[in-house]
């Protein structure tokens, strides 16, 4: 098999990936909207897999910059370490995504990374400041999610204070349409961005394919359209198909959600990943929408909150990095014992 062949072949599997994670990440977008019977599953799904898509002509691609160039050594890409990271966070992905756990395949992504590139050339392949940044956001984007979900909770409460309930609802749920198409635009901003980035690495790692990752050829240059499109379109098509186990874990699970709450939570999310991606920083979709499900809970009520499915959440988001990363491993050593030996160059 030549070089490009295999790179082809490894970009396609990187738009499964994203496909994935449209599918897991669906529940994100749409969840509040499902639960508050705001649009019936179908049309929800089609709702934000469309603003999915358009957010690919609003924005720069910092995020795709930071994952492709930013995390690892560039000097240790090459194929088979893309291809190994790809499998394992489609694997970790499609497991979670069976039992209806809201992971972060943004994680599972990074994870891959990690211990494909551990397994490559060892600790000196990270880079750690920027690895450590992504650690720090793990946890500060779902407590930012749920203290500005929890902000828009008291001040719109405060505001309507007076209103009837009904007609607060009624306007909520219009409300909500707005939120839920913010949040979904900021999905669409940041996880295809992921994919983007890996394949950027891809490209890059091959000399004689450089110049169909940017527009002039180079690490610095702007991503080619057919990068951007075809990672939103891959994402948006994965929302559109699925993950309804997991918008029921989301929007029917951890608490209770009227209109008025899904406006807050949607509303602090989207605000908290779009402010994030604009500063490059990668960040979980999922951690970020929970911690603003569990802002608006528990500023109903701390017992509105079910505090148990929220340690099962948890517990899939410790294990996505380790796992990610023992799977990413576990397929480079395959890959390169292998497949590595039918490769020949272009």
């Amino acid at each position: 098999m030549s070089l490009v062949v295999y790179v082809i072949l490894i970009v396609l599997v990187a738009l499964v990936f994203d496909f994935y994670n449209g599918m897991n990440d669906a529940a994100n977008s749409i969840a509040t909207v499902v639960a508050t019977r705001v649009l019936p599953p179908r049309l929800a799904v089609l709702w934000a897999a469309f603003f999915n898509f358009i957010a690919a002509f609003f924005f720069e691609t910092q995020v795709a910059s930071t994952i492709g160039k930013g995390l690892i050594d560039p000097v240790v890409v090459d194929p088979h370490l893309v291809l190994a990271t790809l499998l394992a966070g489609i694997v970790w992905t499609a497991i979670c995504t069976h039992f209806g756990l809201p992971i972060s395949v943004s994680h599972a992504l990074i994870g891959g990374l990690a211990g494909a590139a551990l397994v490559k050339a060892g600790l000196g392949a990270l880079i750690w400041s920027k690895l450590g940044a992504v650690a720090f956001f793990i946890v500060f984007s779902p407590l930012l999610g749920l203290a500005i979900a929890a902000l828009i909770m008291i001040v719109t409460m405060w505001i309507v204070r007076h209103k009837r309930p009904r007609r607060v609802d009624a306007t909520f749920r219009w409300l909500q349409l707005l939120s839920a198409a913010g949040y979904s635009l900021s999905h669409g901003l940041n996880d295809a961005q992921k994919t983007m980035g890996i394949i950027l690495a891809l490209l890059l790692s091959v000399p004689v394919l450089r110049a169909y990752a940017t527009l002039d050829g180079t690490s610095e240059g702007h991503l080619r359209w057919w990068i951007i499109l075809s990672c939103h379109g891959a994402i948006a098509m994965g929302t559109y198909m699925g993950g309804s186990k997991v918008i029921h874990t989301l929007g029917h699970k951890v608490t209770k959600l009227q209109p008025f709450d899904g406006f807050a939570a949607e509303t602090g999310g989207g605000v908290t990943i779009i402010g994030l991606s604009l500063l490059g920083i990668p960040v979980s979709t999922t951690h970020t929408i929970t911690g603003g499900i569990f802002g608006v809970g528990i500023v109903r009520r701390m017992r509105a909150v079910r505090w148990g499915v929220g340690g099962h959440i948890i517990t899939a988001w410790v294990l996505t990095l380790p796992a990610a990363a023992a799977l990413a491993a576990l397929f480079y050593v395959v890959i390169t014992r292998t497949v590595a030996h039918v490769i020949v160059a272009p």
